[in-house]
């Protein structure tokens, strides 16, 4: 029986050592003269995914998020929940080669929002709409522009900047309740065994989850308040999450046997 150790995925959803958030690697503020002929290629795919095995997730969407994947916690101070969408290393289960997402999943927002992103000046309030301008991503003169021939927004900048603007709101949210748990000491380390083919195991670990007995011995106060701000389902759905491990295995071996033929 062999055993491979899975490296940390809440780590790696949280990006390259370089603290460029995940899949980004030159968001650029959009400028209506720098950018005038500048498009989004036509056919842009979530071949970028291919190489994550799990992403952040905001709070709102956990209920959909619960349905296909598992949700785990990262396991630093921040608690950031991610959604787990492979076992091995470098292996999105759900990301054909193709570009195409497969098993009619729920898409998490962090991957809709690429290559879109706001900035944020430090110090101040005021968001600024970036694209990440790489030649994966954009090219000249495309169909798909940034900008109108009278330098207006295209409908496509309109829906990215709105977009961002919810995600935005939903990833503050996701923050106090992150806070919450952390400080309710409620997140455990864990490492889920996973049997695949050929008698070899997975060990993938480095990231935590809620104990449901932490959980059942909240004080009644620490309960109530929870109740009150909406918290609930959300717990409800990070613990109903658990059985999507099941899918990722069948995933993994379906892939495997696809490889072996």
């Amino acid at each position: 029986m062999a055993d491979k150790k899975a490296k940390n995925a809440a780590k790696q959803a949280k990006g390259p050592a370089t603290n460029m958030p995940l899949f980004y690697r030159n968001p650029t503020p959009l400028d209506k003269q720098k950018h005038a002929d500048l498009a989004l290629k036509k056919n842009f795919s979530f071949a970028f995914t291919n190489e994550v095995n799990a992403v952040p997730v905001n709070l709102i969407e956990l209920p959909q998020i619960c349905h296909f994947y598992p949700i785990a916690f990262s396991p630093d101070a921040s608690a950031t929940p991610v959604a787990i969408l492979g076992l091995r290393d470098g292996e999105n289960l759900f990301a054909g080669k193709d570009g195409k997402w497969g098993e009619q999943a729920y898409i998490p927002a962090y991957i809709r929002r690429y290559p879109f992103i706001f900035s944020e000046v430090p110090g101040g309030e005021q968001l600024t709409l970036c694209i990440d301008h790489n030649d994966d991503v954009v090219e000249k003169g495309g169909e798909q522009r940034f900008f109108t021939d009278t330098g207006e927004p295209s409908q496509l900048s309109q829906n990215a900047l709105e977009f961002c603007k919810s995600y935005h709101a939903a990833a503050q949210q996701t923050v106090e309740f992150s806070q919450d748990l952390v400080a309710a000491d409620i997140l455990v380390d864990r490492e889920a065994q996973i049997n695949v083919g050929n008698k070899a195991r997975i060990n993938f670990s480095g990231f935590k989850i809620i104990d449901e007995q932490k959980l059942a011995a909240l004080p009644d106060e620490t309960f109530i308040e929870w109740r009150k701000k909406g918290w609930l389902p959300f717990i409800y759905a990070h613990l109903f999450s658990g059985a999507q491990w099941q899918r990722l295995t069948r995933l993994l071996n379906e892939r495997l046997e696809s490889a072996a033929a």
